[in-house]
């Protein structure tokens, strides 16, 4: 019981240092990925401030904040003003679109797809899903 609460805190902590509101984002990933660094040059060329999080146990923070195990991904990602997630290489286009709807509470392009941000060429066919594995958009 006192490692998920330190690991709350710990991440509560991370997600409110420094990072300016609106289009910051903090991105939890595990620190033998390589992939993750190019998703979030993606987002900071679209104008996001990115604070990148080696965490050891990424399925810890992927259980802290309910994202569903069958859309996991490599890195789990918060928008600091909303709340919203993000799972995996999502296009920042996609993330603009989703701040603007709280009623959506995370959108995943599960797995690594390789036409995806920091992946891979995109080519008009990664499918993202919204948090209930509704199709969200087609970049």
């Amino acid at each position: 019981m006192i490692k998920p609460l330190l690991l709350a805190a710990s991440l509560m902590v991370f997600s409110s240092v420094a990072l300016a509101q609106g289009r910051a984002i903090t991105m939890y990933q595990d620190p033998n990925c390589g992939c993750c660094g190019g998703w979030a040059q993606h987002m900071r060329d679209e104008g996001f401030e990115v604070k990148e999080v080696k965490v050891v146990k990424i399925q810890d923070v992927k259980r802290l904040f309910k994202v569903p195990e069958d859309l996991a991904s490599c890195h789990t990602a918060m928008i600091e003003e909303t709340g919203q997630l993000i799972e995996g290489h999502v296009p920042a286009k996609v993330v603009k679109r989703m701040m603007n709807d709280g009623s959506v509470r995370g959108v995943a392009a599960p797995g690594m797809p390789a036409n995806s941000p920091g992946m891979g060429q995109m080519d008009g066919n990664l499918v993202t899903v919204d948090f209930d594995g509704r199709p969200y958009s087609r970049d």
